[in-house]
């Protein structure tokens, strides 16, 4: 017999915070992490408190906007994977109407933040709206389409180091200079890694659906490409280090995420990998994100 309780529908409020995926907060947290490394680098490990706060809510408010598009654009295709046939838009759950207002809630929100950055950064947050708007659509064009979700998270460290170092200068090119593109690269890099990893775990969906993704991509070599991502990823950071002149501590976190990517992929290139390591690898990568945000910090406060 269902209790009163599994009688209740589910609250409006609760539906619309699973469809922004604030009950899942990996994801949030893994797009913010690219951004507050930027944000403390550029800032010598000390940006303005209001600035972080900025950073932070307009990393969760593009974040939300974004997932809301993907289900938006994916209504059709979620029900019909084990994985995503339970969220809002594809369980008719919420309407498509109410999705799309939750959408522009979502980026007018990110746009208000925006308003408090330079002008410079103001119009890197533009640029980056098609690509968060077309991702979704990539999956069904383009053979990598978590390239083009890399390039969105890459735009987390152009926004973020731009706010600092671009505010101080009427000449926009010179502020961002070598580090930047170091982080942005390393980010890109990241966030193939980590989004294939992610992609391993719906291959036969994806496969069965027509939907492309660099795991289909890279098929039986997919544990190898996300080595190769994550050892560039390392190369570029520590590139940056040395630019950088970070202190000691930034080397050991950086070594420690060496150390886990590299016991992930020992796991990832074992036959028949249980589809659990995928999700517990992507979870990994937010600590790991978190540990080489504290070696930025601490490394670059060393002086």
């Amino acid at each position: 017999m269902l209790t009163q309780q599994e009688h209740q529908p589910e609250p409006t409020w609760l539906t619309i915070i699973r469809l922004l995926r604030w009950d899942k907060p990996a994801g949030r947290l893994i797009l913010m992490i690219p951004a507050l490394w930027a944000v403390f680098l550029a800032a010598a490990g000390k940006p303005p408190l209001p600035l972080v706060g900025v950073i932070v809510l307009g990393t969760l408010a593009t974040s939300a906007a974004g997932c809301v598009i993907n289900d938006l654009w994916d209504r059709d295709i979620d029900p019909q994977v084990k994985r995503t046939s339970s969220r809002p838009l594809a369980s008719r759950a919420l309407s498509v109407k109410t999705g799309i207002v939750v959408a522009l809630v979502a980026m007018i929100c990110a746009g208000v933040l925006a308003l408090y950055l330079n002008i410079l950064t103001f119009w890197l947050c533009v640029a980056a709206i098609p690509v968060i708007i077309l991702y979704p659509l990539a999956k069904r064009v383009f053979p990598v389409p978590q390239l083009v979700l890399s390039i969105a998270w890459g735009f987390g460290v152009l926004i973020s180091w731009s706010a600092v170092s671009c505010s101080t200068t009427s000449a926009p090119t010179p502020c961002l200079d070598t580090p930047t593109w170091l982080l942005w690269g390393a980010t890109v890099l990241w966030t193939l890694g980590f989004d294939t990893v992610y992609a391993m775990s719906d291959r036969e969906d994806d496969q069965r659906l027509g939907v492309n993704s660099s795991a289909l991509f890279f098929g039986n070599y997919a544990a190898e490409a996300v080595a190769i991502f994550n050892a560039c990823t390392v190369g570029l950071l520590a590139w940056l280090g040395v630019v950088m002149q970070l202190h000691l501590s930034f080397w050991l976190a950086l070594a420690g995420a060496t150390i886990t990517w590299v016991w992930q992929y020992t796991r990832l290139r074992q036959q028949d990998t249980p589809t659990p390591v995928y999700a517990e690898s992507f979870r990994q990568n937010v600590w790991i994100g978190f540990v080489l945000l504290v070696g930025m910090i601490t490394g670059i406060l060393s002086y």
